[in-house]
């Protein structure tokens, strides 16, 4: 595998393993336990199918934010999918990239294939 590859592979696992720490302390206050449990769920599910290697995660409180960044932080410019927890299985699923939204969703199920398809627009975009 090509250095710069390995290097992204790397990176990327890294925000995983930050995201999913974050969530579970998180989670150990029991106001948001309940409310994050799904969220919670839905990032260990797209480890075990593989996401990982093809986005960085990363968090804003109870909001989980993947992209196809290499380097931590966003510039404005980049396309992100963000996941905000609303309450107990409510969801706001944005697309967006620079100053313009591209999908909008409130979804009460993260296996929604709306939220499946985003996932599947923001792959195809290049890694940067």
């Amino acid at each position: 595998m090509e250095k710069r590859a390995v290097e992204i592979l790397s990176r990327f696992n890294k925000s995983w393993n930050e995201t999913e720490k974050f969530y579970d302390n998180l989670m150990n206050d029991s106001y948001w336990f309940e409310k994050l449990k799904s969220l919670r769920q839905f990032i260990s599910t797209l480890r075990q199918e593989g996401e990982d290697k093809y986005f960085r995660a990363g968090t804003s409180m109870h909001i989980l934010i993947l992209s196809r960044s290499v380097d931590f932080g966003l510039r404005t410019d980049q396309k992100r999918l963000k996941i905000q927890t609303l309450g107990i299985n409510d969801f706001e699923i944005i697309l967006r990239g620079r100053e313009k939204i591209y999908r909008e969703y409130r979804v009460k199920d993260l296996s929604d294939i709306r939220v499946k398809n985003l996932l599947r627009t923001l792959k195809d975009t290049l890694v940067d």
